[in-house]
């Protein structure tokens, strides 16, 4: 089949336009009626009126006396009022039936006993006091729920205490999810080069439930025409909605969009978003069939945008939370699309601060590690580091606002210390920005991080940190905690097939070399060893390669796309890599002195030197731990 052309791409706005008025009003026309019990996360049809007033009856609102407010009037401190029980007054607790002839309720506490059923009071009440008068909360024929509302667990006790036993709701829609393509596998099959497990649908099967739809997902369906139009077709009769998960884009087994068009109508197909510019909104047999691409924060942005809003009416004109943020580093963007980068937040001082993660549209993780989504519109170049810009909120305020702010080195350790930390259920957590150690002091120096690991080798000492610490923190004041060395050196694979063993066997072009991005510490101690060495780093085969953690380097050699990288024991350790000894390096961490006292900050120093954490480093392996000691430091110079 020859490849497709896309349309032009239109707008978001202009897609939401059309997914709107195509969609969302007929897919909201069948309704049923329901049991109050059972309506959790339904969406009304119409306004839902209370049937009886809630209280039914005037209640007490107190423990005290029921009586005419009448009967109290004048008393005060020199004029006791005596009442009899039974004619003036009858005891009540806090929610009885307040009889017809009385309006007040007296609180115990202002009822001075007498004997023989007379009581004194020197407060007096006036009417309906202390009282919940009937339909106080809850009046018959108010309404309770407006159309269109999504019913909370707190919804539903007004429902009951307004009498509402039965309402009418909108029909859960039931989407079909067909994940496609030759290489696709259900997960716990075995995987061979080439086969890719299938994350995508399941995904979207619990979105689907977590926005209170059914989810019919189907098994994957190879690239072939006539099977895809089957299962397209089975889809369709079975379910409100479709989703055809991949072969969305113009490649020559790209057949979603032609099958569409044959079945039904093609409204768009290519939308001026990144990522997510593949998606296709078509209509078969008068329902919405949805052509998502196969790259995960692809998938992910584009079933959230144009899935969601067909499941729930509100999400279509939903303004998500949004806080505002300032940028710790730059973002490059291309005019022609809107662009979507996932952001790592966290508030340090009075500023929140974003740095955003991996772009890439296969990243996974980058949407688990995510707090908040930036868009950049279209025509826009991106933004300068320092811009305030606003995020859409992932993950709730409160939790980001309690997370420490570490920007800095990589090492696995940080993971481990922020499990550890979310562990004690105390409320902090790490988040952690991996941009070097050079990035780490820049952010010191710009108040944009409450702790930098570190460890950049200084070429004219031969010691860690100081020299870039009086190099580019002049006139701050700060905390430098000590106490961690690990060791950095080659990963190869077992058998050491490429027989590396010094730096010089770098040099050998069959060798293909995984190195780090330019300002991390593992850089810096490469390039200070070819220095010292006298070797020309342009020789080296795969040098301008740049990873942005020891995971990605070791995942690198384990997989066979590099011979050879430069990494910390740790992580070679865990991922069974074969190691060999370069240096003992200084990781250290940079504490700004206006941070010292940060309960979030005492809270990482507490951990981190916990027995418990040691220990597990120790386990880990890769690590010296000499005691840690903590020194402050005022930089010279301005």
């Amino acid at each position: 089949m020859k490849r497709n052309v896309y349309l032009d791409t239109v707008d978001l706005e202009e897609a939401e336009k059309i997914l709107r008025s195509q969609f969302i009003k007929p897919l909201y026309e069948e309704s049923e009626v329901i049991s109050v019990f059972n309506c959790l996360g339904r969406i009304t049809k119409e306004p839902i009126f209370a049937t009886i007033s809630n209280p039914h009856y005037n209640a007490s609102a107190m423990d005290g006396i029921a009586l005419k407010a009448e009967s109290t009037y004048g008393a005060h401190e020199r004029n006791e009022v005596i009442l009899c029980e039974g004619a003036d007054f009858m005891y009540v607790d806090t929610g009885d039936y307040i009889d017809q002839r009385f309006n007040a309720v007296l609180m115990i506490e202002d009822v001075i006993p007498k004997g023989e059923g007379q009581i004194g009071t020197i407060k007096s009440v006036y009417p309906w006091e202390n009282v919940r008068v009937v339909g106080e909360d809850i009046a018959c024929g108010d309404m309770i729920l407006t159309s269109n509302y999504r019913i909370t667990p707190v919804d539903i006790g007004a429902l009951i205490s307004g009498g509402v036993l039965e309402l009418e709701v909108y029909k859960l829609k039931t989407v079909g999810i067909i994940p496609t393509g030759t290489e696709i596998v259900n997960p716990g099959e075995s995987l061979k080069p080439g086969v890719i497990i299938d994350s995508n649908s399941r995904v979207f099967e619990s979105m689907v439930k977590e926005t209170n739809g059914i989810p019919n997902r189907y098994d994957p369906v190879p690239d072939e025409i006539d099977k895809l139009r089957k299962a397209i077709l089975k889809s369709v009769e079975e379910n409100d909605i479709t989703v055809i998960n991949a072969g969305s884009s113009a490649g020559s087994e790209d057949y979603t969009v032609s099958l569409i068009r044959e079945l039904g109508d093609v409204y768009i197909h290519g939308i001026a978003i990144k990522p997510g510019k593949p998606t296709i909104i078509g209509k078969i047999a008068g329902k919405p069939v949805i052509g998502i691409p196969g790259y995960p924060v692809s998938a992910y942005i584009a079933f959230k945008t144009f899935v969601l809003p067909l499941l729930n009416p509100n999400l279509a004109k939903k303004e998500d939370v949004k806080i505002e943020v300032t940028l710790s580093k730059r973002i490059v963007s291309a005019l022609k699309h809107e662009e979507i980068v996932r952001m790592k937040v966290g508030k340090v001082g009075e500023k929140r601060i974003a740095t955003p993660l991996n772009r890439g549209a296969g990243a996974t993780m980058s949407l688990v590690n995510a707090d908040g989504l930036l868009r950049i519109p279209k025509a826009s170049e991106g933004y300068e580091a320092g811009a305030i810009v606003e995020v859409e909120l992932l993950k709730p305020v409160d939790l980001i606002d309690r997370s420490l702010v570490s920007i800095g080195s990589h090492d696995i350790l940080m993971d481990y210390l922020n499990d550890f930390m979310s562990k004690a259920r105390d409320g902090y957590t790490v988040s952690s920005a991996h941009v070097g150690s050079l990035g780490g002091i820049m952010a010191v120096r710009k108040g944009e991080t409450h702790i930098a690991p570190t460890h950049l080798l200084d070429e004219e000492t031969g010691l860690y940190n100081m020299g870039f610490i009086n190099k580019y923190l002049k006139g701050e004041k700060i905390h430098l905690l000590k106490g961690i060395k690990r060791w950095q050196g080659f990963y190869v694979n077992k058998g050491n097939p490429k027989n590396i063993k010094e730096i010089k066997d770098l040099f050998d072009k069959d060798v293909l070399f995984a190195n780090r991005q330019r300002g991390s510490g593992t850089r810096v101690l490469l390039d200070y060893i070819l220095k010292k060495e006298k070797y020309e780093s342009r020789l080296i085969n795969g040098y301008d390669t740049e990873l942005t953690t020891h995971t990605s380097v070791a995942l690198s050699v384990l997989s066979g796309n590099s011979d050879v990288g430069l990494g910390i024991q740790s992580v070679a350790n865990l991922m069974g890599l074969e190691f060999i000894p370069v240096a003992l390096e200084d990781y250290d961490f940079i504490i700004p002195h206006e941070y010292i006292n940060d309960p979030r900050v005492q809270y990482f120093l507490e951990k981190i030197q916990n027995t418990e954490f040691i220990n597990h480093l120790k386990s880990i392996g890769g690590y010296e731990l000499e005691g840690f000691h903590m020194s402050t430091i005022e930089v010279g110079g301005t």
